[in-house]
């Protein structure tokens, strides 16, 4: 089984990403950590973040791997485990610009594949739309943008106690137009997701309600 889930910042992808692979026993792929692991290998090398032919060509051969279980995802870098480093303010910066090179997306949409090979709930801007278009179950989280600007200041907040909520806000904003107006694989909802707005809802709300539509999809294969 692939469940695609996408959607804007701070939706509730990883989160609920995270719940339905462990619920289903699947692979959990975050692929928004990909993509930070391949801005991480940028800033590490001679590589010039402006040159998108560069970038794109470290993309496709940079070595990026995944491994655990939903609750305890390691990235690994060329074998090293980078998944606390690719938290970093200056690599959320650089992966949210180099992820709108099409090459890049290239590269990292063919390993997403690889890994799912044997079923798994991704979480992305284009899962549904170009990694998987005929995913079992597709999803499209959202919620108001201030709702979103809140989680996400308050998980930063708890790193760092001087986050000032309107810089987080232009900050996710800004994330948001690159993402729904680059040219190569935008932000879109699928014609066949499920959208689920998550405004005033709790995480576990919005988990049975997720668990309640991959129950009917099976259900309806099953009858087919």
């Amino acid at each position: 089984m692939i469940i695609a889930i996408d959607g804007p910042s701070a939706s509730g992808k990883s989160t609920l990403g995270r719940m339905l692979a462990r619920e289903l026993n699947l692979l959990y792929i975050d692929t928004g950590s990909m993509y930070r692991a391949v801005a991480l290998a940028v800033m590490e090398s001679s590589v010039n973040s402006n040159d998108d032919l560069a970038v794109g060509s470290l993309a496709g051969r940079v070595d990026i791997d995944l491994l655990g279980n939903p609750n305890s995802l390691r990235v690994l870098l060329e074998g090293r485990d980078v998944t606390e480093a690719i938290r970093s303010e200056e690599v959320t910066h650089m992966s949210s610009i180099i992820s709108t090179i099409p090459a890049v997306r290239r590269a990292m949409v063919e390993r997403q594949r690889e890994l799912a090979a044997r079923g798994a709930v991704l979480n992305g801007r284009d899962i549904g739309t170009v990694v998987f278009p005929k995913a079992d179950v597709k999803f499209f989280l959202t919620a108001v943008p201030q709702e979103r600007a809140q989680r996400r200041y308050e998980e930063d907040r708890a790193e760092d106690s001087d986050t000032d909520f309107e810089a987080t806000f232009a900050e996710m904003s800004e994330r948001d137009r690159r993402d729904e107006t680059r040219a190569d694989s935008p932000l879109v909802c699928a014609a066949d997701a499920i959208v689920v707005d998550s405004t005033g809802l709790s995480i576990d709300e919005v988990f049975l309600k997720m668990m309640a539509a991959v129950k009917e999809s099976t259900k309806n294969k099953k009858a087919c």
